[in-house]
């Protein structure tokens, strides 16, 4: 691999990892051919190291953090509210496939289920901030940057084509 991109893709992990492993690590990508997949593999990594960062050499192990956003997000606080965005999105989608974007005379059924999970949502988050605030504000202000963006996500569509 040309060591410019070597170090650009060094960049994009944490600094504490790029102390710890980085220099093992620019070796081995030395010693690589240049690949799609491998290209494809060090971003992935880079980018599940940003979420879950692994435990330094002061423990010797791969661990998980345990206040990691990759950690907190698997908690069904967090991810609860995520799926039931994804889910009213998908309603919105399934909507627009089969009745376009006409307004109808009844809400009917789809609507209903879209506004209980965009609802729903509300006391979910309400006990996940309650929750964890206290023990990982960076983190769950993370968490809740995602479950803001889902939530808006699935009320663009809504909120455009004024259904």
């Amino acid at each position: 691999m040309k060591a410019a991109l070597i170090h650009v893709l060094l960049y994009f992990y944490p600094s504490t990892w790029r102390r710890r492993y980085g220099a093992e690590f620019e070796d081995l990508l030395h010693s690589q051919k240049m690949d799609h997949r491998i290209l494809f593999d060090v971003i992935r990594s880079a980018i599940s190291e940003n979420l879950c960062p692994t435990v330094g050499a002061e423990m010797n192990s791969m661990n998980l953090n345990r206040y990691s956003v990759g950690w907190l997000i698997k908690q069904p606080a967090a991810f609860l509210p995520l799926l039931m965005s994804v889910t009213a999105l998908s309603v919105v989608l399934v909507t627009l496939a089969f009745f376009g974007i006409h307004r109808q005379a009844d809400e009917g059924t789809l609507a209903h289920l879209w506004q209980l999970l965009m609802a729903g949502q509300a006391p979910i988050l309400a006990f996940f901030i309650f929750r964890w605030w206290r023990q990982a504000p960076r983190q769950t202000m993370a968490v809740i940057a995602l479950q803001a963006a889902a939530f808006l996500l699935s009320l663009a569509p809504v909120f455009f084509l004024h259904l």
